[in-house]
């Protein structure tokens, strides 16, 4: 992990210093992060620097952009290492973060990290479209995040039927976001969703970032989502 003075500085460029204070659980997680991808395939991306700016400043922007409400149950679709969902709940202790996984092994990974950080979460293992048609999970969260998992038009439908009306879809996405967004309009507003706000910017380093910010205005019909062979072979427009 960088060094003490290096993650300060990294977390009041982002405008997040009250992460700072955080650092030694950060410094953990890259660790058991470095440690657990020799073994299974968790990320690209383990060099001390790139998982500081890459994924812990990378996760925690979107708090510096979107007011959560205090208490929030968020889900964490397709959570992987635990971006953008582990992070946030770092910085922000009061979410009811649960991590969402079609993968046991990343879930596992997940469920012994937590346990070290002291963070409470649920693990929920199951494809993001069998989870927003179970009446157990469908419209049950305030929030929901999910980062490089999926075109947008599809991350919608993953994402929007798990969230409860009135509550949020977070989307973190490259340069392209707005491109997709363009071309997921009709599907957002099918699916119940209507754009609240487009963030535009980058890492420090320099790569460009976009924040969709999704409001769920109305239940989404009952038919969606679909399986994911549907999904691919005729996408939402």
């Amino acid at each position: 992990m960088i060094s003490q003075t290096a993650f300060t500085r990294l977390m009041e460029t982002i405008s997040l210093p009250s992460a700072a204070g955080e650092y030694d659980r950060f410094a953990l997680y890259c660790t058991e992060l470095q440690e657990w991808n020799r073994r299974m395939n968790l990320t690209a991306i383990t060099d001390d620097e790139g998982v500081a700016e890459k994924h812990f400043a990378d996760s925690l922007l979107p708090l510096t952009m979107v007011a959560l409400p205090a208490g929030a149950s968020l889900v964490d679709v397709g959570s992987g290492a635990g971006f953008p969902g582990l992070p946030m709940a770092m910085a922000r202790p009061d979410l009811r973060v649960t991590f969402l996984d079609s993968l046991q092994k990343r879930l596992t990974f997940l469920a012994q990290l937590t346990q070290k950080l002291e963070v409470p979460a649920r693990m929920l293992h199951a494809r993001a479209e069998d989870a927003g048609q179970d009446p157990q999970y469908r419209e049950k969260f305030d929030i929901a995040t999910a980062r490089a998992v999926a075109n947008f038009n599809t991350l919608a439908e993953y994402c929007l039927p798990l969230v409860k009306v009135g509550g949020l879809f977070l989307a973190l996405k490259g340069a392209a976001g707005e491109e997709e967004l363009a071309a997921a309009a009709g599907a957002i507003t099918r699916l119940g969703g209507r754009v609240e706000a487009t963030h535009r910017y980058a890492l420090p380093g320099g790569d460009a970032r976009v924040l969709i910010v999704i409001r769920k205005e109305a239940p989404t019909p009952s038919r969606y989502p679909r399986t994911a062979a549907l999904m691919k072979k005729s996408p939402l427009t």
